[in-house]
C-alpha cells in the first residue's frame, strides 16, 4: 500500500462524514467562484483598460462636453488616437428591457478601442454603410436574440428626436464579441452623426471623449494634463482610465469587492473551523491507531505528512467540485449575470485549496505527531 493511497483510505474510512466535508468545503468554493467571477466581470478586471482615457465633464456624467474640445485634443502631441460618444439611455418593448447604446464617431473608434471590442474591418465598414445602422454586441444580441438584417427600436424618453418621437429606429449590421471573454458586450454601437443630427438637445456635444496616449506617454501624466488644460474653461474636465471609470461607477452603489471578501471570507472562516473541528476529532479517534503506526516505524513526521495528505485530499475534491459548478453557471447564465470565470481565477483558487488544506491539517497533524506511544495505547 502506498503512501497516498493509505491516506486516501484514512479519509474514507467515514464516507458519511468525508462527504459532509467534501460538501462544506464545496460550498465554500462555489461562492468563491460565483462571487469572484461577477467580480470578474462586472468591473472588467481583465477587459478594462489602463491605457484607454475617457474625458468626461468634472461635474458629473449628466453635463456633457462641448465637441470643440476635440480641436485640442487633436492639437495634443501625447495623444495617439482620439475618439468621441454619447449614451442613449433607452429600452426596448418594455421599460425593464434597458438597452444601452453608445453612439460614437465610426471613423475613429476602431483607433481607440476597435481592438478591445473587437471590431474587424468588415463591421466597422458595415457600420458605416447606413446612418441607421448599429453594431450588437454579443452578450445583448443573445439576451435579446437580435439577429443581423434585424430592425430594433429603441425608446429613449430622455433624448427625443426634433419631431417629438422617443422612439430610434436601427437597423442591426453586425454583432461583435470582444477581444476576450471579461469584454463587456452588454450595450450596441450607433453613429453619432446620425443621433446628433436628429435629437433635439444637447447638439454638438459629447458624453465623453475616448484618448489614446502615444507610445511611451504616460497614461497618469496625460489625464493630469488634460485636466490641467480645462481647468478654467467653461466645463472643467475629469480625466479616468476605462478601469478606474468602472471601479468608480461600481462604487457609487456600494463597493462591491469589499462586499465580496466579506461574504467569501465568512464562509471560508465557517469552513475552516467545521474542517480543524472534525479532522481533530478524526485524529483523536484514531489515537491507538497513532500509536501502532509509530510501534511500526513510522516517524512522526511521517505520521503528520499523512493527516494533512488527508485534509489536502478532502479540500482537493470539495474545491474542484465547488469550482467546477461555478465554472458551469458561467457557461449557462454568464451572459445574463455578467458571470466572467478566467483563467487566472482558476490558477488563484488551486493555490488556495493547497494552502487551506495545510493549513486546515497542521493543527491535527501536529497533536498526532506529539501523542507518546505508551499514551496512545492506554486508550484501548
Amino acid at each position: 500500500m502506498t503512501f497516498l493511497t493509505l491516506a486516501r483510505k484514512n479519509a474514507w474510512r467515514k464516507p458519511i462524514r468525508t462527504s459532509l466535508l467534501i460538501v462544506c468545503v464545496a460550498v465554500a468554493f462555489l461562492v468563491f467562484g460565483l462571487t469572484r467571477s461577477f467580480i470578474e466581470g462586472s468591473q472588467g478586471a481583465s477587459g478594462a483598460s489602463d491605457d484607454i482615457l475617457g474625458v468626461m465633464s468634472a461635474s458629473g456624467r449628466s453635463h456633457p462636453l462641448p465637441l470643440s474640445y476635440r480641436n485640442a485634443f487633436e492639437a495634443n502631441p501625447d495623444v495617439a488616437a482620439l475618439s468621441y460618444m454619447s449614451r442613449l439611455r433607452g429600452y426596448a418593448t418594455v421599460e425593464k428591457n434597458v438597452v444601452p447604446v453608445s453612439a460614437v464617431d465610426h471613423e475613429t473608434i476602431v483607433d481607440v478601442n476597435g481592438k478591445e471590442l473587437g471590431l474587424t474591418p468588415d463591421l466597422v465598414e458595415a457600420l458605416g454603410a447606413s446612418r441607421s445602422n448599429v453594431l450588437v454586441g454579443r452578450a445583448l444580441a443573445d439576451a435579446q436574440g437580435w439577429t443581423v438584417g434585424q430592425r430594433v427600436t429603441v425608446t429613449s424618453p430622455n433624448t427625443p428626436q426634433t419631431n417629438g418621437d422617443n422612439n430610434w429606429a436601427f437597423r442591426v449590421a453586425g454583432v461583435f464579441s470582444g477581444a476576450s471573454a471579461t469584454t463587456d458586450t452588454y450595450f450596441m454601437i450607433a453613429r453619432y452623426d446620425y443621433i446628433n443630427a436628429s435629437r433635439a438637445r444637447d447638439k454638438d456635444t459629447v458624453d465623453a471623449f475616448i484618448v489614446r496616449p502615444g507610445p511611451g506617454v504616460s497614461s497618469g501624466r496625460l489625464s493630469a494634463n488634460i485636466d490641467k488644460s480645462f481647468a478654467n474653461s467653461p466645463v472643467p474636465t475629469k480625466t479616468q482610465s476605462e478601469k478606474q471609470f468602472l471601479e468608480a461607477f461600481l462604487r457609487q452603489y456600494a463597493d462591491i469587492g469589499l462586499i465580496v471578501n466579506l461574504v467569501v471570507s465568512a464562509a471560508f472562516f465557517t469552513m475552516l473551523l467545521i474542517v480543524v473541528n472534525t479532522m481533530l476529532f478524526a485524529v483523536r479517534e484514531r489515537t491507538f491507531e497513532v500509536g501502532v503506526l509509530k510501534t511500526l516505524g513510522f516517524s512522526g513526521r511521517r505520521i503528520m505528512l499523512l493527516i494533512l495528505a488527508e485534509t489536502i485530499f478532502i479540500f482537493a475534491i470539495g474545491g474542484i467540485l465547488g469550482l467546477s459548478l461555478a465554472k458551469l453557471a458561467t457557461w449557462f447564465v454568464g451572459s445574463e449575470f455578467g458571470l466572467v470565470f478566467p483563467m487566472s481565477l482558476l490558477v488563484k483558487a488551486m493555490s488556495m485549496i493547497t494552502l487551506l488544506g495545510l493549513i486546515t491539517g497542521l493543527l491535527p497533524a501536529i497533536n498526532a505527531l506529539r501523542i507518546p506511544i505508551v499514551s496512545a495505547f492506554r486508550t484501548r
